[in-house]
């Protein structure tokens, strides 16, 4: 009965959110809260929940003076020289921008951390996506299925779990497996260049002054239609119409973004901003560096390390306490929005871990598997890392499912380290899960509706699990 109601309480959920009819939060809370009761035990929720939101606390401190780290850094100008750098070699080409916006993602997965990278690519990228009209779940389909594939780094997570679940050596997982991940890589960069050839036939490929022309003239055009008589109206169908230019054959979720296009424009290169601090760039910049690596070297805690950074950033750079609460408040939408997302995610979590269902879960789909199959559980492991990492916490896989996964294989003759190798190949669609914090830093800095980015990122994150799985098998390394 466990295993029927979490599969449909976790349908239930991304069913919802997809068609929008519940917002995320709402859905993360409400949900697994009214299956908590169904099960019975809806006396139990406080302590479900209270466990779920003291497993994610440090998380939501990390994310909370992240954003607010990274937020100063782009109000005062860090990575306008990057954007400006990708903008001219992009030369306003969508199959550029969105080929080096998979690269730029791959490039930052390096440090291990998911939000960090997600907070530097929308950072850098999002003004160019605006300013074009892009489609921005591209934008972020294509960045968490980078840094899913290069979140199979040691220091990444998932093959540091695999390896302690199965008491063996992570190098012994990931280097046999680097050519496999490689093909993952590329297919990723393929993925983007042909999303990119889509978003250049819609758009066209435009000169930066083609595009500064292009929104002057806009903007002049709504002026002085607006200056009319039905102002509101006529000035609504102008930018319409303007916006739009071009634009046959758009999708679902271009549209989407073509309307949203004016709502904040393109503040990211404006020059003459007055939270710019050009004489502090080279402090800015070694700050990020050292911040960077004290993360990577594990100097301290992350949320500890985000929080020093976050304050030293306020204090240089705004000296001033009405000039710091004003970036504050400015980044407060985003600070608000992550957080709530993760301590609602931390209520889905504690019910599923709670209640049972997730371990019913996993021991069905291991019984699940026919007895002539077990020759294959490399094949088997690896296809169940994909829905399973998705479905559930890396750490509910790998300490829960890999070890019974193991066992079932070496009673057949399969290897330890095979099993544990397939266990990483799903990691591309995990990034894209509703219980990993880190994608709502992406959604939320991108402002895109996590359905929107679901329903688009979904079936690419398969097919490149699926590409790492097969080149695994293929090269003889599963």
């Amino acid at each position: 009965m466990l295993t029927i109601l979490g599969f449909v309480m976790i349908a239930t959920f991304l069913v919802l959110i997809m068609m929008k009819k519940m917002s995320p939060i709402a859905a993360l809370v409400l949900i697994p809260a009214l299956f908590c009761v169904f099960v019975g035990k809806g006396a139990h929720l406080g302590d479900y929940v209270l466990d779920g939101v003291g497993n994610l606390a440090p998380t939501a401190a990390m994310l909370m003076f992240a954003i607010v780290y990274f937020g100063v850094m782009i109000d005062v100008g860090l990575f306008d020289p990057i954007v400006r750098g990708i903008l001219r070699f992009c030369k306003a080409d969508p199959v550029r921008i969105v080929v080096g916006t998979a690269v730029l993602a791959a490039i930052v997965s390096l440090d291990g951390d998911g939000s960090t990278t997600f907070m530097i690519t929308v950072s850098a990228m999002y003004p160019l996506y605006k300013r074009l009209k892009m489609s921005l779940v591209v934008m972020t389909g294509v960045a968490a299925t980078a840094n899913g594939v290069m979140n199979t780094l040691p220091w990444g997570g998932p093959t540091a779990r695999a390896a302690t679940a199965l008491k063996v050596d992570a190098s012994d997982i990931f280097v046999p497996m680097i050519p496999a991940l490689a093909m993952g890589l590329v297919a990723v960069f393929l993925l983007s260049y042909a999303l990119g050839l889509r978003e250049r036939k819609r758009l066209g490929v435009l000169s930066l002054d083609d595009v500064l022309t292009k929104e002057t003239a806009t903007a002049d055009e709504t002026v002085l239609v607006g200056a009319g008589g039905d102002d509101g109206d006529r000035t609504k169908l102008t930018e319409k119409s303007t916006g739009s230019a071009g634009g046959a054959g758009t999708d679902a979720e271009a549209d989407a973004d073509a309307a949203d296009a004016d709502d904040d424009g393109f503040q990211g290169l404006d020059p003459h901003r007055a939270t710019l601090r050009p004489k502090l760039y080279w402090f800015n910049a070694g700050l990020t560096v050292l911040l960077l690596t004290a993360m990577i070297m594990e100097w301290l805690p992350i949320p500890v390390l985000f929080l020093l950074g976050a304050a030293l950033a306020l204090t240089v750079n705004f000296p001033h306490m009405p000039d710091q609460k004003a970036r504050i408040a400015a980044h407060a939408e985003n600070v608000l929005n992550v957080t709530g997302m993760v301590f609602a995610a931390a209520v889905f979590t504690g019910v599923l871990q709670g209640t049972g269902m997730v371990d019913h879960m996993a021991d069905w789909l291991v019984d699940a598997i026919p007895e002539g199959m077990g020759s294959q559980m490399g094949l088997v492991t690896g296809l169940l890392s994909i829905p399973l990492t998705y479905f559930m916490s890396n750490d509910g896989f790998y300490f829960g499912v890999l070890p019974v996964l193991a066992e079932a294989g070496q009673a057949h003759g399969v290897g330890t380290l095979e099993i544990a190798r397939a266990s990483i190949a799903g990691q591309a669609l995990h990034m894209s899960s509703p219980l990993v914090p880190a994608v709502y830093v992406l959604v939320g800095m991108a402002k895109v509706e996590f359905g929107d980015h679901t329903r688009f990122t979904v079936k690419w994150a398969v097919l490149t699990s699926l590409v790492v799985l097969g080149s695994g098998i293929l090269f003889g390394i599963i």
